[in-house]
């Protein structure tokens, strides 16, 4: 893949979560995805995670080559913090012109069957849909190229669908969201992924965060963030996000990928105890200059 000569720009990123309980809780089991590992296009530059009450915390790679983080709490406590401090450095995002024409048929052949055939598949949030690939099959017609097909479907998701938060919950499946018609950057992931999958394009979901700048108007800023990732043979995947009708450049700080959201959230865990409990978060990003 060819890179741009010039570095582009770096970013701090703060994510705390906090739990508190109203009853002591115990048998705490917490799987985290806060620390990216250096993608094309994003090198990290450091990436501590901590936990309060400290205790050891196991740090492997997943299925999908992701940093994750696990740590348990077996005895009782009433408040549980999570933070991750976060930098990066960013790569402008330089498509070579012939990727942009990669027809279907590129997708054939041993190796690249291999790293695209999970990501063709049902998973837990995006399952196979009638509907959806009706739609799908309307949207692309009479396009080629499969870079013009993902920036199609990416088009139809912004322009259908209404960004209305508490319309949807974390649990919410490709489903529910399409006949809504609404939800938010999880919710517009997760049906594009469904819309390219319908098709025969690999599509795979995103998460991190977005860096709003003083000039721009980017919805999902100042907090976790999801887009989809199209593969194309020549370059590798490439971020489409349907909330903003962008494409995912120097501005996105990627942190896991999976087939949809179960494989990448952020915190995920279980407890014994109270039913209870608030949850605060804080995200910032900014950029160093």
């Amino acid at each position: 893949m060819a890179q741009p000569l010039e570095p582009g720009p770096v970013f701090r990123v703060l994510h705390r979560t906090v739990f508190e309980y109203d009853a002591p809780v115990r048998e705490s089991k917490n799987t985290l995805h806060l620390e990216p590992r250096t993608f094309p296009f994003q090198r990290t530059i450091s990436a501590p995670v901590r936990v309060l009450p400290a205790t050891r915390v196991r740090r492997f790679r997943d299925l999908f080559d992701n940093f994750t983080h696990y740590f348990e709490l077996p005895g009782d406590h009433r408040r549980l913090e999570i933070e991750s401090r976060i930098k990066i450095q960013n790569l402008p995002l330089v498509l070579p012109e012939h990727d942009q024409k990669a027809m279907l048929h590129e997708y054939r052949g041993g190796d690249i069957s291999e790293r695209t055939w999970v990501y063709l598949q049902d998973s837990p949030f995006v399952s196979r849909n009638p509907q959806v690939w009706r739609q799908a099959i309307d949207i692309t017609s009479g396009i080629g190229p499969v870079f013009e097909q993902a920036v199609a479907i990416m088009h139809w998701v912004h322009g259908n669908f209404r960004y209305e938060t508490g319309s949807t919950s974390v649990s919410t499946k490709i489903e529910e969201a399409f006949a809504l018609r609404r939800g938010v950057c999880q919710d517009f992931t997760h049906v594009m992924l469904g819309l390219c999958r319908s098709v025969g394009i690999p599509a795979r979901y995103a998460s991190g965060y977005l860096y709003n700048g003083p000039l721009d108007h980017l919805v999902g800023a100042q907090a976790s963030h999801a887009w989809a990732e199209v593969f194309f043979p020549a370059v590798g995947w490439i971020g489409f996000d349907p909330t903003n009708q962008t494409l995912a450049d120097e501005r996105y700080i990627k942190i896991a990928v999976g087939r949809d959201y179960d494989d990448v959230a952020p915190i995920k865990g279980t407890y014994l105890g109270s039913g209870h409990c608030k949850m605060s978060v804080l995200v910032e990003v900014e950029k160093v200059e």
